[in-house]
């Protein structure tokens, strides 16, 4: 909770460096792929281009961290899950994708919202503080994040080029 207030208060901006996504996305993948295999999750990165932003680090790191935790938690056995970095018109996305069920479109803003645990996922561990102190970070580096409904997973960071670091 005190993390999430100092972040909140955008106290952490005088960490902000040149961030190597692509390095980032990487050692992700390398923390998560046992957990990932233990499920029986197939985790995976596809990075077809380096990529920086300006940001905090270990922040950013965080906020990605939380998201494949989640993916990963939420995707059933032979599932997958998958980050992925791209470039879009004058923006830099940071995508994780899985093969979960999903958010419905009706719970998109209330994920974001402090301790809510949808009726669905009662009895997984998690307190209801991911997505909001994910929600923390990207507004704290003026990034936006952005839920998709549907069949299976689909959330993103979308790094605006004003806020982008050297390529």
């Amino acid at each position: 909770m005190l993390r999430l207030a100092e972040i909140e208060n955008s106290r952490r901006s005088s960490a902000f460096g040149d961030v190597a996504l692509g390095e980032m996305l990487r050692e992700v993948c390398d923390m998560y792929e046992p957990i990932a295999e233990d499920k029986q999750v197939a985790l995976s990165v596809n990075i077809p281009a380096a990529l920086s932003v300006r940001g905090d680090r270990d922040l950013l790191l965080e906020a990605v961290a939380n998201l494949v935790d989640n993916a990963i938690k939420f995707t059933p056995r032979n599932g997958s899950v998958e980050l992925e970095l791209k470039r879009g018109e004058g923006q830099t996305i940071l995508r994780v994708r899985d093969t979960g069920p999903g958010i419905s479109a009706e719970e998109h803003e209330a994920v974001l919202r402090r301790f809510y645990r949808s009726d669905k996922i009662r009895n997984t561990p998690g307190v209801g503080l991911g997505l909001n102190l994910v929600s923390a970070i990207v507004k704290l580096h003026g990034f936006r994040l952005i839920i998709h409904a549907g069949p299976g997973g689909r959330v993103e960071i979308v790094c605006p080029d004003e806020q982008r670091g050297r390529t």
